[in-house]
């Protein structure tokens, strides 16, 4: 009897336009392994967008651009399932109950509702309840669909543990209903850090883009970013996270690009131009086929919406049983 795959989901926000190191840090991997060794799903959670101020029209045209990139990256509908999240109603219904089992002090507790509530506090901004909850829909997210493995980095494990901490207590509370998840990190996957701020995360949301390589910047406009990064005092070509972090980053963003070890290409450089120069290349060369196959399926509207209107389809089959299990068990009676 065959082996039961794990089933896997990730989700990419569609705050910002997709950036090389949203490529390098988690799409490719879903690309060249996660859809082929599991039962994946990959969403745009544009639901999760909402926990800040936003344009509508923007929301709706980001949404778009990042299905049709993670297509063009080469997520394969035959192989994977790829929707837009808010297609889904089980997200939502579930999102509720789930609100019902955790507590206000584990989710103010939660990192990253503490940094950006402070930060919409500084800037003069309400801070939206949403922003407070949104974990709770994260769970959801992972829970709907009987998810064994989130792959995640390091600044989202809280969340999976809140994920994981709601399922047991759901279950213990009213029965076995939940798959207990796992957050899984990859061994590897490029940490890429912003061109000109070496020491923060390349951001799809940053205000200030010019240390951000987006995946459909134009080739000259790669070259000028990557030209232009930030490197550190002194002249010598070495990988040092601490010490060197602007040459490290653009080491590290080669490595992955040409799939070398960063530390043995600092020794083929004695000059930061010439790693510049290299690195803006494989970069450019990198993107080359996803901004073609992209231009492609922009081309071709239909095909993107029946990828998602059939991906919606596939994710409620999956979704509509456990979360109709989760309202029985909760004591909410059936419609008729």
């Amino acid at each position: 009897m065959d082996q039961k795959r794990s089933r896997t989901f990730s989700g990419v926000k569609p705050t910002g336009h997709l950036t090389l190191g949203n490529y390098l840090g988690a799409v490719r991997r879903w690309v060249e392994a996660d859809q082929h060794r599991s039962d994946a799903l990959f969403s745009v959670v544009d639901l999760h967008a909402l926990t800040v101020e936003h344009d509508p029209a923007r929301l709706r045209r980001l949404s778009r651009q990042a299905a049709t990139l993670l297509l063009a990256a080469g997520l394969d509908p035959a192989l994977c399932t790829v929707y837009v999240q808010s297609h889904v109603d089980e997200h939502a219904r579930l999102s509720y109950l789930l609100e019902c089992t955790a507590t206000d002090g584990e989710l103010r507790r939660m990192i990253q509702y503490k940094e950006k509530s402070v930060r919409a506090r500084a800037a003069g901004d309400g801070v939206r309840l949403s922003l407070l909850t949104y974990p709770v829909l994260m769970a959801a997210d992972i829970l709907a669909y009987a998810t064994d493995d989130v792959p995640v980095g390091e600044d989202q494990r809280q969340h999976v543990e809140l994920a994981r901490d709601l399922a047991l207590r759901f279950n213990q509370r009213y029965g076995h209903t939940f798959t207990v998840p796992r957050a899984t990190h990859p061994a590897v996957a490029a940490r890429v850090m912003d061109l000109q701020d070496p020491m923060s995360k390349m951001g799809k949301s940053h205000e200030n883009g010019s240390g951000i390589v987006y995946l459909l910047d134009e080739p000259d406009v790669v070259r000028k970013k990557v030209m232009r990064a930030v490197t550190d005092s002194g002249t010598e070509v070495v990988y040092d996270r601490e010490a060197r972090p602007g040459v490290a980053n653009l080491l590290d963003i080669l490595a992955a690009a040409t799939d070398r070890a960063p530390a043995e290409l600092a020794g083929e450089y004695s000059a930061y131009g010439a790693l510049k120069r290299d690195t803006a290349e494989a970069v450019v060369e990198l993107l080359r086929p996803v901004r073609e196959r992209h231009a492609e399926l922009a081309a071709d509207p239909g095909y993107v919406d029946r990828v998602l209107r059939e991906g919606a389809e596939r994710a409620r089959g999956m979704a509509r049983p456990v979360v109709d299990r989760a309202y029985r068990a909760i004591g909410l009676l059936p419609a008729a």
